[in-house]
């Protein structure tokens, strides 16, 4: 029985092919994931070791506010210029070296536009010299206040060169330096892992990085001979006592290298999310593929079973195919996602400027390969398997596949789960469930889009005769028609995987269009402010502008009010918050929609704070109530809660004083709204404002309606995301297609060539083929869009709480996967329509 089995697979080696080639793709998706993970890890891995690779033992204060990795850029505390001479008297050091190293430098090019970076920071501090790891490539170090030294990288991205005035960006607003020293790294490099780096003197570094003269980031600890880094660490901490980060090198390596690698699983996550869609989407091909082998293999396998074949070995031999399949499968998506992972660590390394750790491929990629592609093959071949091993072996003698099974149980069983879904998503919708309700909502959503692909055969028949009458003017049309609906099964499931991948983006389109709708209804209502003044955040540091800016501003004939909006990190109560304050009070509450017990913000004390309601609630703070708070600079601070004001009042949940911007992370605005008179056109104030923002080429002044579009064109980078990310499950899905067309025309060979003996012309044929394709793949799109609208709905009403309050159906959208669709269809007929028209008319009569 298996030389039975494995002899019918070989010499069927386009059903091999077709079969597996689904099962390659999602094993490419889930092996590549694992792969280019891998390679960015051992990437970081090298960077930190290389970046301390001279470091025996770091000291630094302990942080005011603890950041990771995944929220932002730590604000270093300082250390005081006496701790430096403290460390140096301890035994067993050979040197003590005060160091400034702070990201935020940026670092204006010959262009006269800021440095960007997607990834790296952009460290601004002090120079020290060079030394075994750091090579001067030509110039000096800066000895002048008004002198800068940078890495290679900054001079080739600035396009910057020795005796230049460069701007750079710092807490403080833009200041000129001339460059005087350009370093590089061993080993020819320009920068550690793309890292733009500027030097300035020590008082300037201090000033610019820190806020302060007079203290360093941390201090950096060199051994004497025969002490070990780990003695000398513990040595430096007992002598300083609490409030230190005392480690040695290799920790901060490790440490730096956890933090990094804590992103990448989430990016991980990502992807292995978005293989499990093409996966799934894989399990309806696979599964539809069996079920036409099966029943292509109807004689074949009827015979075995009059030979004496048992049932258990009918499913025996079709199990066996599937492993076959799968096994070759994840041979060649394991190569497949070696090859993709390699590409996009290469294209990551490219973004970031990094240089790439040699690509490896770890356990965890061989045996996700291994066990995805055959659990996947397996399971998807478990039912037709069953129904092979129901074939009786008088079918031997009949000349007719396995007749299709009523659809009386699956409709019941899909109806049953559709209202279960239904009754769970109502819940979730029109009842209060508490905390349960978003799980209500969503397990809904999941529960009713399985009734709905259980329901798809039920629900093929009648849509797809309806859809086929827009080609059944012609006989190749109406057979077209008739082909596509005369197995609804099999449609179905065709058809299903379509639906998977169209529900998904449509169902995330719906979503972000509403979102996007509510935020331009909601700017429209509390934005008053006529001109807005930002940039777009492409760094740890958010962009900022000088404060004096505002202060022109106000100077403008025409202009009513002007406030900036700073934003800090903080712990309050010991949790962590995002907080906010302003340099005028009152130009915010004429710039915002400040109502209710916000406006009496024009009398907020040095020692009271503002609470927006959704956080007093989930606190338990009101008005009188005492919160501690600590900024990323300075001591910890306890105000009084003076105004609990409506969510939406104003641009934030908690609001500092005017007084404790200067102990913020960055004591510079990020935000500017300007409020005009009556009746002064925007246009009349709009260039003096840019031109006020000349030293500020991080930011741009847009009239509001420009502001609020930028922001919502957010949704959109994430809407191309989610379609680029899930292009490779719509591609299975067109595959499965191509794949039930191409042996749908070996089962139904002895047929066509009937048909083109009774004078069905070659073209015709071909277009018979591609009418069905046509039917069947904008039947699966229009199953998408509808279930994702329906989808995209539901989601958008349980978060209505969180400011999606408007639902958007992405009419155009919609059409246009259902437009590409229809193009699908007639791309993925060209193959199988060929391969129909070229049948020799005698040999496929004679066909059995």
């Amino acid at each position: 029985m298996l030389r039975a089995t494995l002899k019918s697979l070989l010499a069927r080696k386009l059903r091999l092919v077709l079969s597996g080639l689904a099962v390659v793709l999602g094993v490419m998706f889930v092996s590549g994931s694992f792969v280019v993970t891998d390679t960015l890890n051992r990437t970081f891995d090298a960077i930190f070791a290389d970046a301390f690779s001279a470091t025996d033992v770091s000291v630094s204060a302990t942080p005011k506010v603890a950041v990771s990795e995944m929220e932002g850029e730590e604000v270093a505390a300082p250390l005081p210029a006496a701790t430096v001479d403290k460390i140096k008297d301890l035994s067993g050091v050979r040197s003590a070296t005060g160091r400034v190293d702070a990201d935020g430098a940026r670092v204006i090019g010959s262009d006269g536009k800021v440095l960007t970076s997607m990834g790296p920071p952009r460290l601004g501090g002090n120079w020290t010299g060079a030394d075994g790891l750091m090579e001067l490539r030509s110039g000096r170090g800066p000895t002048a206040a008004d002198e800068i030294a940078v890495n290679a990288t900054t001079a080739e991205l600035g396009g910057l060169k020795l005796g230049d005035r460069v701007g750079v960006l710092t807490l403080e607003p833009k200041k000129q330096f001339t460059l005087v020293g350009i370093w590089g790294y061993s080993g020819g490099r320009s920068s550690i892992g793309g890292t733009q780096e500027v030097a300035f003197t020590t008082p300037v570094a201090q000033q610019l990085m820190l806020g302060a003269t007079g203290s360093f980031s941390s201090v950096v600890v060199e051994a004497a001979d025969g002490v070990s880094p780990e003695v000398l660490r513990d040595r430096v901490a007992a002598a300083l006592g609490d409030g230190f980060q005392v480690k040695t090198g290799q920790q901060l390596a490790e440490e730096s290298a956890d933090s990094i690698q804590e992103g990448l699983s989430f990016f991980n996550q990502i992807l292995l999310g978005f293989a499990g869609v093409a996966l799934f989407v894989g399990i309806f091909l696979i599964l539809n593929t069996f079920s036409i082998i099966v029943a292509q293999r109807t004689k074949e396998l009827a015979l075995l079973r009059a030979m004496g074949a048992s049932r258990r070995q009918v499913i025996g031999s079709v199990l066996v195919e599937a492993v076959a399949i799968g096994l070759v499968a994840a041979v060649l998506g394991l190569a497949a996602g070696v090859g993709a992972g390699a590409g996009l660590a290469a294209l990551f390394g490219a973004f970031a400027d990094l240089t790439l750790a040699s690509v490896g491929v770890p356990l965890s990629a061989v045996l996700s390969a291994f066990v995805v592609g055959l659990v996947v093959t397996v399971v998807a071949a478990v039912l037709p398997a069953l129904r092979a091993s129901r074939i009786a072996p008088i079918a031997a003698m009949q000349e007719v596949s396995i007749p299709d099974r009523p659809l009386t149980r699956l409709s019941v069983a899909g109806g049953l789960v559709l209202s279960a879904g239904a009754a769970a998503l109502g819940v979730g919708l029109f009842a209060d469930a508490g905390d349960a309700t978003l799980w209500l909502i969503l397990g809904g959503v999941l529960v009713s889009f399985i009734g709905v692909a259980l329901l798809t055969p039920l629900i093929s028949k009648p849509v797809i005769s309806a859809l086929g009458r827009v080609f059944a003017w012609s006989v190749p049309g109406r057979l077209g028609r008739l082909n596509s609906g005369r197995n609804p099964r099999r449609t179905a499931i065709t058809a299903a995987a379509l639906m998977v991948g169209i529900a998904l983006v449509t169902g995330v389109t719906v979503v972000m269009d509403s979102a996007k709708s509510s935020l331009k209804a909601s700017a429209s209502e509390i934005l008053k402010a006529e001109i807005m003044i930002s940039g777009d955040d492409n760094g740890a540091r958010p962009p900022t502008y000088d404060p004096a800016v505002l202060d022109k501003t106000k100077t403008i004939p025409g202009v009513r009010a002007a406030a900036g909006l700073y934003r800090d990190l903080v712990l309050a109560d010991g949790k962590q918050e995002y907080a906010s304050a302003t340099d005028d009070f009152h130009g915010l509450t004429e710039a915002y929609r400040t109502t209710g017990a916000a406006a009496t913000l024009t009398d907020l004390r040095a020692d009271q704070i503002a609470i927006g309601e959704p956080n007093a609630t989930e606190h338990g703070w009101h008005t009188g109530s005492q919160v501690t708070v600590q900024t990323s600079r300075g001591e910890p601070h306890t105000y009084t809660v003076a105004v609990v004001y409506p969510d939406d009042a104003l641009p934030g949940n908690l609001f500092l004083p005017t007084a404790a911007i200067k102990d913020f992370g960055i004591a510079q605005p990020t935000v500017g709204f300007v409020r005009l008179d009556d009746g002064v056109a925007v246009s009349a104030v709009l260039p003096q404002v840019k031109a006020l923002l000349a030293d500020s080429p991080e930011v741009s002044a847009t009239d509001s309606a420009t502001f609020v579009d930028q922001q919502a064109a957010q949704f959109d980078q994430i809407i191309t995301m989610i379609q680029i990310l899930l292009g490779l499950a719509i591609l299975i899905a067109v595959l499965g297609v191509v794949n039930t067309l191409a042996l749908s025309v070996l089962e139904r060979t002895r047929e066509l060539g009937l048909l083109r003996a009774v004078g069905l012309g070659r073209a015709q044929t071909m277009r018979m083929i591609t009418v069905e394709a046509v039917v069947i793949s904008v039947f699966g799109a229009l199953l998408g869009v509808v279930v994702g609208a329906g989808m995209g709905a539901a989601v958008t009403r349980a978060l209505k709480d969180d400011g999606i309050t408007a639902l958007v159906l992405p009419w155009g959208r919609m059409g246009t996967y259902l437009a590409l669709a229809a193009l699908v269809g007639i791309i993925a007929a060209v193959v199988p329509a060929i391969r129909a028209a070229r049948l020799n008319v005698l040999a496929a009569i004679a066909h059995d």
